[in-house]
């Protein structure tokens, strides 16, 4: 346990740990970003990222339940909205859809999540839990990925175009609202925790949730890898791609 005497120390070490354990260094994302894999891969990627987008909601929801003060609540809701979108401006969960539509996938299949690998929805539901039942410090701190997010998705986006050509800016355009809205959340985030995390204890705590969020992130690329790429072991029920698929 490092000293994190301070909310700059407490900084320093988020970042550290962004640094090691987000999921873009995972090799199932490394494999997508240059462009090696092969469309039922990426199928597979975007089903059951599906179920996490669809989820997040859900996860806020349960936060947002737990919060007393008005002011947070207003703040929090926004990444409801976000994802399950208002009146006519679709959601990032809308937005989702149109890149497995565009890759080919049923919409009704994507979204019965009928096909998801066992490792997805432990993950996934696991976080939500997590949200659910630790101190309402740690559940906003868990959600701190975001920090490290938008160069990420800019990474994403501009190798997927580069080298898939069953993709369009069109069938990508859940990243391009993610690109300002991640740097929003991670910035009212981060300054909660700074604030609110008072001594090392807490800080070690808020440390913690995004070792924790990474550990979420990270395992369903290792169920995505196991699965779909090396040497591909497809569970009972999970998504079994076309052979046609690839041509």
């Amino acid at each position: 346990m490092t000293t994190l005497a301070t909310p700059d120390d407490l900084e320093r070490e988020l970042r550290a740990i962004g640094e090691a354990r987000y999921h873009n260094k995972h090799p199932f994302h490394k494999l997508l970003n240059a462009g090696e894999l092969s469309k039922a891969q990426v199928q597979a990627w975007a089903l059951n990222r599906y179920y996490y987008q669809a989820c997040i909601p859900i996860k806020d929801a349960t936060l947002l339940a737990r919060l007393e003060d008005p002011s947070l609540r207003r703040i929090w809701r926004q990444r409801i909205l976000d994802h399950d979108g208002e009146d006519a401006d679709a959601g990032g969960i809308e937005r989702w859809l149109r890149l497995t539509d565009g890759l080919g996938l049923d919409r009704s299949y994507v979204v019965s999540t009928d096909g998801l690998l066992p490792g997805t929805r432990f993950a996934v539901e696991a976080y939500i839990h997590y949200v659910r039942d630790r101190s309402i410090l740690q559940a906003i701190a868990s959600s701190l990925t975001e920090m490290f997010a938008p160069s990420t998705i800019a990474t994403r986006v501009a190798g997927m175009l580069a080298n898939y050509d069953f993709v369009s800016q069109e069938t990508l355009a859940y990243f391009d609202k993610r690109l300002h809205q991640a740097p929003r959340d991670a910035d009212f985030a981060l300054d909660y925790v700074k604030a609110h995390a008072t001594t090392p204890e807490l800080r070690e705590a808020v440390c913690d949730a995004l070792r924790f969020k990474c550990g979420v992130l990270w395992s369903q690329l290792d169920a995505l890898h196991y699965a779909y790429v090396a040497p591909g072991h497809i569970p009972p029920g999970a998504f079994v791609p076309d052979p046609a698929t690839d041509g």
